[in-house]
């Protein structure tokens, strides 16, 4: 268990970032979903979409390919992320020309031809992220987690002060003043363009923070060693492209799909993502373990109990993706005041979404049988194949179910790709999984919710009563099969 409480360790730290920090971010869904309307935030979760298909395009792979190539015994003068900055930062200097260039016809074909502004911020915010991916790669490779969570939460703390300054200050500073200096810096034409003129401020704020991690250009670039890092990254991009499809292409497809008038199907999007939030606290989770996880995968590989400690960290990442699960679903009575009223139509969708989050961290911790084994090529066509599902029953579902189809194909598409991923590692990278306990955990969850909807109702007592009681069930529970495991000390 020293080894797992090591990895809880690092995953906590990266939290401070992820799931702490996110979650301070989180707070402004509040703010977003009573300050404007549920088209209007259609419109930044429609941009929020296209962002997450940048953002894996615009990395080529490299984060995962430095990971592999590092050299670990010259950190100083490090060729491998020398290689890997340059290319990343030429080609994102080259996105952004390019958008800078095609803006005027790209924001017409996206239906925002009174708004190009959009798309220049959304290329530039995606251009400074990608090229802080590399450094903090590295930062997480040489295990500054604190470093790392720090400039993190700096970003978002600067984007949540921006936010409420410009959507909350600014608009009752004005009114009562509309000659101060609040004029000058504030424009109430440019609406929710606030949001996304606080998150390049902040992306900014962060590049400059990385810059001395820039020094690494100096490093040289090494043709021969790129070629390698290619050959084993692109695969990644495929990946990466195919999970943003999983994750992201129902926002991008719902306004185009749904049988409605553009404006009631930016609503209905505005809604749905609204809603998606309310599965953050499992995804956040998942990111801040995927952080601490992916460097600790490759870096444990050569161990002796390494296989054994794989079964062991996805045993209990699911014991505590449950509890999360669970802490929503049956206390979601107090989460929807996160959100609007006018969002809280699309609730039903929020246990959908958690479900096929637990099943996207059952699939990382899977994936590392083609991570450790170079058989990067073979993931790609799990993901595309996912990512196909997700096409398939998104184009089928969503003119429909509406966006409740959206996040049964969601599920569906994690679901498969889990079983695909468990059925391709026993082959090339066998380990003993409990699979019995996984599902166990992972079906008491399930069966804890169906019973929270029927006891309030048959016992008549309130649910908030029944929510403790069934989550202290899952706690017990947990505490009886794995107490002794968890007590247990290093030596």
């Amino acid at each position: 268990m020293g080894i797992i409480r090591k990895l809880a360790s690092q995953t906590a730290i990266y939290g401070l970032s992820s799931i702490f920090g996110r979650f301070l971010n989180y707070l402004l869904v509040p703010l977003y979903t009573y300050y404007f309307s549920a088209a209007e935030y259609g419109v930044v979760s429609e941009f929020y979409a296209y962002a997450g298909f940048f953002s894996v395009l615009l990395l080529f792979g490299f984060e995962t390919g430095f990971f592999r190539f590092r050299d670990k015994e010259s950190p100083g003068r490090d060729v491998a992320y020398s290689t890997a900055l340059i290319f990343v930062v030429l080609v994102n200097l080259g996105f952004f020309l390019l958008i800078r260039w095609l803006n005027a016809p790209l924001s017409a074909a996206l239906h925002y031809a009174d708004h190009p502004e959009y798309v220049l911020w959304f290329a530039t915010i995606l251009t400074l992220d990608a090229m802080t991916a590399i450094p903090f790669a590295r930062l997480r490779a040489e295990n500054k987690a604190l470093r790392f969570a720090s400039i993190k939460v700096i970003e978002i703390m600067i984007t949540i002060l921006l936010s409420l300054f410009f959507i909350v200050y600014c608009p009752k500073a004005l009114e009562q003043n509309p000659e101060s200096w609040i004029g000058r810096v504030y424009d109430p034409a440019v609406g929710i363009g606030y949001i996304f003129i606080a998150n390049l401020l902040a992306s900014l704020f962060k590049f400059l923070l990385l810059t001395p991690q820039l020094k690494g250009l100096a490093w040289g670039f090494d043709w021969q060693l790129f070629k390698r890092m290619l050959r084993y990254s692109l695969p990644m991009v495929v990946i990466g492209f195919a999970g943003i499809v999983n994750e992201m292409l129902d926002r991008a497809l719902l306004k185009y799909l749904l049988p409605y008038d553009e404006v009631t199907n930016l609503k209905m999007l505005g809604i749905y993502s609204a809603c998606y939030k309310l599965s953050v606290l499992m995804s956040l989770f998942i990111q801040a373990f995927r952080y601490a996880a992916e460097p600790f995968f490759f870096a444990y590989a050569d161990n002796k109990d390494a296989r054994k400690v794989y079964a062991d960290v996805l045993k209990f990442f699911v014991i505590f993706c449950v509890f999360i699960f669970l802490m929503v679903t049956l206390f979601i009575d107090f989460f929807k005041y996160f959100i609007g009223e006018e969002f809280r139509a699309g609730l039903e969708v929020v246990p959908i979404l958690l479900l096929a989050n637990l099943c996207l961290g059952i699939y990382v911790n899977l994936s590392i049988w083609y991570k450790l084994t170079d058989r990067t090529v073979m993931g790609a066509f799990v993901s595309f194949a996912g990512a196909a599902l997700t096409v398939v029953l998104n184009v089928w579902w969503i003119p429909t179910l509406g966006y409740v189809g959206s996040a049964w194909a969601t599920l569906a598409c994690y679901g498969m790709m889990v079983v695909i991923s468990y059925l391709l590692g026993r082959k090339y990278y066998p380990v003993a999984y409990d699979v019995k306990r996984v599902i166990g955990y992972a079906g008491l969850g399930i069966a804890l919710y169906l019973a929270h909807d029927r006891l309030p109702v048959n016992a008549g007592q309130p649910a908030w009563l029944s929510s403790i009681g069934l989550m202290l069930v899952y706690i017990l529970s947990v505490v009886l099969f794995e107490g002794r495991r968890i007590a247990v000390r290093p030596a």
